[in-house]
């Protein structure tokens, strides 16, 4: 008697010449139910529906189809116990040699706009998942397959072992198919928890897993081993990124590139650059295009620019690629090239160009493991209002100076605590970083401004504990300066400033980066 095949799959890719060589070459019979089933008929490969196979109709919309002792049976019945195969005969089951099945597209439909939790509930499949793990179960007996890309590997392995799956072979698909229900149910488990939960309240029970995507050459250091992982089964941000040219990716450009994208989404509205060394901005700029906004951002601090990572809101034009060409670089991403552009950048063979169409995609958290756990916190994605904004000293801000001071403060956003900006015309001209006090922050950002820092703006992450910083930028030629506020000292800072006739305001919100 031929082998029995069962089909039943949402994912079309790859069924038809799968099927077709199962059946011709292989002499697989084919049970197989709703659109799989229509879609090999189609293409005129012989199939039996479930509902024929198992004498029961479709019922409830196609809810219920595969949940049939025929269809369990056949998968779960061990070939090597006497009893199971006198079931078997008794009740008129064949064995069922091969399972495929991919799951009803859940996080796809969660993904979509305007998606209601009815729609989500639709998409959450019963028959698919019982099926998965009773074949992966039973995987001494029968292969499994959950995922277009194995059909051919499969083939291949019928091909070198006589028309056999070897056990091994086997053994590797059951615990990819686990992998898969488990990531499944999870996603069905953390999307069904953000509708229940208040909006402020993370879940009780926080699940992070992820399908390897790439083997990095290595981590930060070449001693630690590194793996990029896809989080679910759609590809989101960076895994929907297409790769023009390049080397590889290694790990701290992925780390750095998401750093860009942070901070490039601030400016949705005007041509922005942005270019970052080890996660912290270098240079940062708006301009009236895109090229101007990369001049301005690398002009800021054209020695740390030399192979660092830039990070474009708009796409690359000629005049920006040419520009990009001029100086060593690790990373460069956008939302689109043209094609001219594309021409002048090959130029620069290794530097990696990304394209990311929409930089906003990112993660409502983040995560980070400490022995024995993790911390999990809603990213950072405020949206910024300068009308809540208090200005505290006698002297107020301009239209022009509070539009400035905003820039600033969403630059000083993704620096690393303690953090200083100090920009000009929507350019930062200094930059302090991770310094473990923020008076030396605020000298290492006014030393790189210099003299440009006459008329500048200044940016602080945190508050002032004491008023030395204020009194050392009125010194350099700070005209304003926006900071969160909230110190037992704020009245001595806002006595300093109105002294020396420095603009002040509050933000009432912090933004540490550790």
């Amino acid at each position: 008697m031929a082998r029995l095949a069962l089909l039943s799959v949402s994912n079309k890719t790859g069924l038809i010449d799968l099927a077709r060589s199962l059946v011709e070459e292989f002499e697989f019979d084919i049970i197989s139910s709703g659109g799989t089933a229509s879609a090999l008929k189609e293409a005129g490969i012989p199939v039996t529906k479930v509902a024929e196979y198992t004498g029961s109709p479709e019922i409830l919309g196609g809810r219920v189809k595969t949940l049939h002792p025929r269809i369990h049976g056949g998968i779960l019945a061990r070939r090597d116990v006497a009893q199971d195969i006198a079931d078997l005969s008794e009740n008129q089951i064949r064995a069922i040699d091969l399972v495929v099945v991919n799951l009803y597209p859940f996080e796809q439909t969660i993904a979509k706009p305007g998606v209601t939790l009815a729609d989500a509930i639709e998409q959450i499949d019963i028959g698919g998942p019982a099926m998965l793990r009773a074949s992966a179960k039973n995987h001494a007996h029968l292969t499994v397959l959950c995922n277009p890309e194995q059909y051919n590997t499969y083939l291949a392995e019928l091909r070198e072992n006589g028309g056999e799956a070897s056990l091994k072979f086997r053994e590797k698909c059951a615990l990819e198919t686990f992998k898969h229900t488990a990531n499944y149910d999870r996603a069905i488990a953390n999307y069904l928890s953000s509708q229940s939960e208040p909006e402020s309240k993370l879940p009780e029970d926080f699940n992070v897993s992820g399908t390897e995507l790439q083997t990095l050459r290595y981590g930060e250091n070449p001693h630690q081993a590194a793996t990029w992982y896809q989080s679910g089964s759609a590809p989101t941000g960076w895994t929907t990124s297409t790769i023009l040219q390049g080397k590889e990716l290694s790990y701290n450009n992925l780390v750095d590139l998401e750093a860009a994208r942070r901070l490039i989404v601030e400016f949705p509205d005007t041509p922005a650059a942005a270019i970052l060394k080890h996660t912290n901005p270098c240079g940062t700029a708006l301009g009236t295009t895109i090229s101007e906004a990369y001049q301005k951002a690398f002009d800021t601090d054209s020695v740390s620019a030399f192979g660092g990572i830039v990070a474009l809101n708009r796409p690359i034009d000629a005049a920006t690629a040419t520009a990009l060409t001029k100086t060593f670089l690790e990373c460069i991403v956008a939302p689109g090239c043209e094609p001219e552009a594309e021409e002048i950048i090959k130029k620069k063979a290794k530097v990696r160009v990304l394209i990311l169409p929409d930089l906003t995609q990112g993660p409502p958290q983040t995560v980070k493991i400490i022995a024995g756990g993790l911390l999990v916190q809603d990213s950072d994605n405020v949206v910024e209002e300068t009308s809540k904004w208090r200005a505290v000293t006698e002297k107020q801000p301009t239209a022009d100076e509070l539009a400035e001071l905003l820039f600033a403060w969403k630059v000083a956003k993704h620096v690393k605590s303690n953090a200083i900006v100090v920009t000009r015309d929507r350019t930062t001209i200094g930059v302090g970083a991770g310094q473990m006090n923020r008076v030396g922050s605020v000298k290492l950002a006014l030393e790189q401004a210099g003299e440009k820092s006459q008329g500048a703006i200044l940016a602080s992450d945190g508050f002032f504990p004491f008023d030395d910083s204020v009194k050392t930028a009125a010194e350099a030629g700070i005209i304003a300066i926006v900071q969160p506020g909230g110190s037992m000292r704020d009245k001595d800072s806002i006595a300093a400033a109105n002294q020396l006739g420095i603009t002040m305001v509050f933000t009432d919100i912090r933004h540490f980066l550790h």
